[in-house]
């Protein structure tokens, strides 16, 4: 692994902005210069393919790792440490991973760190509504064919998106797949990534509608959510968290009304409920708990940063469980110095009332005074591409992180 510096291409903003990037610039989450390129191709980085390879197999046993935590917490009934303390989203979580084989599951994203010197550590699993999907999917490989046309890439993204919506049509109910975002995604990323998605499931043959979450209404005499133009919505892909989801509004009506496969009348969400378990940061410690001393891991525990702590020890993250983009977590590294992170409107206490995960602390790598983080997608269970996430002001991997394309030699 290897990070080469290069001269961008001109017309490089017009470029990716063209291929749906049109969040190439983004503004600065510490208010420090206002807005800043987030796609950066003024560096790129260098795998060889048996890199890529052993990176390839941790990915895809790190989430056979992670089902076999979910199974371990629905068996034990270990929702208080996700935070899922409602009795009736325990049972609908419970119920929805024992009837996992019929609702339709598309991708998640493990963030591990890697120098190419020694085993990648997991730092987190997002599958329930991971982005950074548009630019690794696509301008990252553009940027390849028109920079290094000799060059491979970690990239079957695309391909396999599609492939993973029309391998599982027939778990969905008939009827249009809605496929929804969030008005309040001010940088237009969470849009254009449910418009990439929407876009990946009519390439596969799929009937679709998008929709924003803040439309979907709920019809009192039938009992069914519906659209604007008061269609039941039959099935949903919502990039929206499933914490945010049960939080609403309508959540009464979501966790009675919720089709987990084969029901009729009900509203079939994508991703599906399980899912919470394995976006959540109390994975961390139980995968620890299950497979102590797994070179992939890092030690994690609920109760406590336990013997991280130690005046001779490594250091820990204080990890709010539902975290997202780093904020709120807290370092403390061996020498006493902490970092806190604020999340994008300035705010370190959005999270942690949940609780936290207390991983070891684990530094990014260094190249140069840069610090990637490897973004690597599993599609249907499979791994499917790399995106790396970079900061060279904070130990801690933020929203505003750059992405840099990456080949292989």
């Amino acid at each position: 692994m290897r990070r080469h510096t290069i001269t961008p291409r001109p017309d490089w903003l017009a470029t990716v902005e063209s291929q749906g990037l049109v969040y190439a610039m983004c503004s600065d989450p510490c208010n420090q210069g206002g807005p800043h390129a987030y796609w950066d191709e003024s560096a790129y980085y260098e795998f060889s393919l048996p890199e890529v390879e052993a990176l390839e197999e941790v990915v895809e046993e790190l989430h056979e790792l992670s089902l076999a935590a979910a199974e371990h917490v629905v068996r034990t009934g270990r929702f208080a440490d996700f935070g899922i303390t409602d009795p009736r989203l325990a049972a609908v979580v419970a119920e929805s991973w024992r009837r996992r084989d019929e609702q339709p599951s598309v991708y998640g994203r493990f963030d591990l760190a890697y120098d190419g010197t020694g085993p990648a550590k997991l730092f987190e699993y997002n599958a329930d509504t991971p982005t950074s999907l548009i630019e690794a999917a696509g301008p990252q490989w553009f940027w390849m064919e028109e920079r290094f046309p000799e060059a491979d890439q970690w990239n079957s993204l695309h391909e396999r998106l599609i492939d993973s919506w029309a391998g599982q049509k027939h778990l969905l109910p008939p009827g249009p797949v809605h496929f929804a975002h969030s008005r309040g995604d001010t940088e237009g990323e969470d849009w254009l990534t449910t418009l990439y998605l929407q876009e990946c499931a009519e390439q596969a043959g799929l009937q679709t509608v998008g929709i924003a979450m803040e439309d979907i209404g709920w019809d009192e005499l039938s009992g069914r959510f519906v659209d604007l133009e008061h269609r039941f919505i039959r099935s949903v892909f919502k990039l929206y968290p499933w914490e945010w989801l049960v939080d609403d509004e309508f959540a009464d009506h979501l966790l009675n009304a919720i089709d987990l496969g084969g029901s009729t009348g009900s509203t079939l969400w994508i991703e599906p409920a399980w899912k919470m378990l394995l976006s959540n940061k109390a994975l961390l410690a139980v995968l620890w708990e299950l497979n102590p001393g797994h070179p992939n891991l890092l030690p994690a525990y609920l109760d406590g940063p336990r013997e991280l702590a130690d005046p001779d020890g490594p250091g820990y993250a204080a990890k709010p469980l539902l975290g997202r983009e780093g904020a709120g977590i807290r370092i403390v590294e061996p020498d006493g110095r902490q970092t806190r992170l604020a999340d994008w409107a300035g705010d370190p206490d959005r999270y942690g009332a949940e609780g936290y995960c207390y991983q070891q602390y684990h530094p990014l790598p260094d190249f140069d005074g840069n610090r990637p983080v490897l973004g690597t997608w599993v599609v249907d269970g499979e791994s499917a591409g790399l995106g790396i996430r970079e900061t060279d002001d904070s130990p801690i991997t933020h929203q505003g992180a750059r992405f840099l394309p990456h080949l292989i030699r």
